[in-house]
């Protein structure tokens, strides 16, 4: 494999923010680490307790558990933390989810100027493409140490193209 992935951070910040797709709302269930690394992104067309969990038992599968999970006040996302990562500490200090708010913010400024998402899986496909490109700027994945530009190039497509595929 041309490259890796820096190792993921133990404290994770999640939160949900809502774009709008083909008119209708829909939900981004996010997850970033200490360092702003995108572990995890899901689209819902709702914003309850089976798409929290579908979210965090997905998150959790290709992630491992983390130390600490920071949040709002949700109680949707405090019941599915205590049920799926009971020893994870949870922490929902006024301001500590800034991270991911900052990091919606993000996303929604590189959505607002496209012409809308016709489809979940569109919305899905950019805002997973949107996470990715994201953590190799932020330098949250290794390539090779060859410095050959097109190496580096067709690692990231093939890190893009298995992103695509799930």
């Amino acid at each position: 494999m041309p490259h890796s992935r820096r190792a993921l951070g133990d404290r994770w910040f999640v939160d949900e923010t809502h774009v709008k797709v083909a008119g209708a709302w829909r939900y981004v269930y996010r997850a970033v680490d200490h360092e702003g690394h995108v572990l995890d992104v899901f689209v819902s067309r709702h914003r309850d307790t089976a798409a929290a969990e579908w979210f965090f038992a997905k998150a959790l599968r290709d992630h491992g558990e983390p130390v600490e999970i920071v949040t709002d006040k949700s109680p949707t996302l405090a019941a599915v933390i205590a049920d799926l990562v009971p020893g994870a500490e949870h922490c929902t200090q006024q301001y500590a989810n800034n991270r991911i708010e900052c990091d919606h913010g993000r996303l929604k400024a590189r959505l607002r100027p496209m012409r809308g998402l016709k489809t979940d899986r569109t919305a899905s496909v950019v805002i997973r493409g949107h996470a990715l490109a994201q953590n190799i700027r932020k330098g949250h994945y290794q390539f090779d140490h060859d410095n050959d530009p097109t190496t580096r190039l067709g690692a990231a497509f093939n890190e893009l193209r298995s992103t695509l595929e799930h």
